[in-house]
């Protein structure tokens, strides 16, 4: 174990300053969303003053609409979003991924019919389409993640085909056919290790888009829905604060950005360390 971190922090020490400020910036939303109920000075739910209070005093960062303290706010809903969008993706991996492969390796009418169904879902535009479902099926949390998931994993299915037909057609793939070896052996065996690296890339891309779904859609109140704090309705809630130059709704929106640009830098950082070009001297 201890050799395994030295060798983590090594490479860690080694990634350029944008790796390392993007890993950073992760530790730092870890730790909030952790411990934000030591963190934070109030209760998530909890009004403490009147509305649209100015930074300082006993309110750091003001108070929002309904006189909820800010900081409060946004420790609670970097929990909440994030969490949701981690399991989300987790989700629409395992969604898509699966499927991707197993469509690869048996090929004939699987790979057609699971193909079709992806680009029939992939032709209707993403947004148009969850606010559709989701006005029919309602706004709760698990159908949230549902619709999301389901409707995310079609790009994952076309990634994870696509590299895993590549691999498929490996002499090696062929060799453990021949063995007798089972599907889920060829798989889990065989390809799956051989397509990690773009598939984990696309983990952190994916994570970045389902984020940012999640957060537009709760600004458009169809998303994460009160009282429970979140980024993107937070927005919405104090938008009419930029009329007069406070740029509080700005917070929520600013940790949506730093968030997606810093797993930005570590997915680029570590598609260049998978690709096996060297850096230059």
């Amino acid at each position: 174990m201890s050799r395994a971190m030295g060798t983590l922090w090594k490479e860690i020490k080694r990634a350029p300053w944008s790796a390392q400020f993007g890993l950073l910036m992760l530790c730092c939303y870890a730790f909030a969303m952790i411990f934000a109920p030591l963190l934070a000075p109030y209760s998530e739910h909890q009004i403490v003053g009147d509305a649209y209070e100015p930074w300082g005093g006993k309110f750091l960062l003001g108070t929002d609409n309904l006189g909820r303290d800010m900081l409060t706010r946004l420790l609670f809903g970097a929990r909440n979003t994030v969490t949701i969008a981690f399991i989300t993706t987790c989700i629409t991996f395992l969604l898509g991924a699966s499927t991707g492969l197993l469509a690869a390796t048996m090929g004939r009418w699987v790979d057609q019919l699971l193909s079709r169904t992806v680009d029939i879902l992939m032709a209707i535009p993403i947004l148009i389409f969850a606010l559709l479902i989701l006005t029919i099926l309602g706004t709760s949390i698990p159908t949230l993640i549902i619709v999301i998931a389901v409707l995310e994993a079609t790009p994952v299915y076309r990634l994870s085909r696509a590299v895993a037909m590549d691999v498929v057609a490996m002499d090696y793939v062929e060799v453990a056919r021949l063995r007798g070896e089972g599907l889920v052996w060829i798989i889990f065996r065989e390809i799956l290790p051989n397509a990690s690296a773009p598939l984990l890339a696309e983990f952190g891309m994916r994570f970045c888009f389902v984020f940012l779904f999640i957060s537009a859609l709760s600004f458009l109140g169809l998303g994460i829905q009160p009282p429970t704090a979140d980024w993107g309705s937070m927005v919405r809630e104090n938008a009419t604060l930029i009329t007069f130059g406070d740029v509080t709704p700005l917070l929520p929106a600013g940790a949506i950005a730093l968030l997606t640009v810093s797993v930005n830098f570590i997915v680029d950082w570590f598609l260049h360390k998978t690709s096996g070009l060297r850096d230059d001297q």
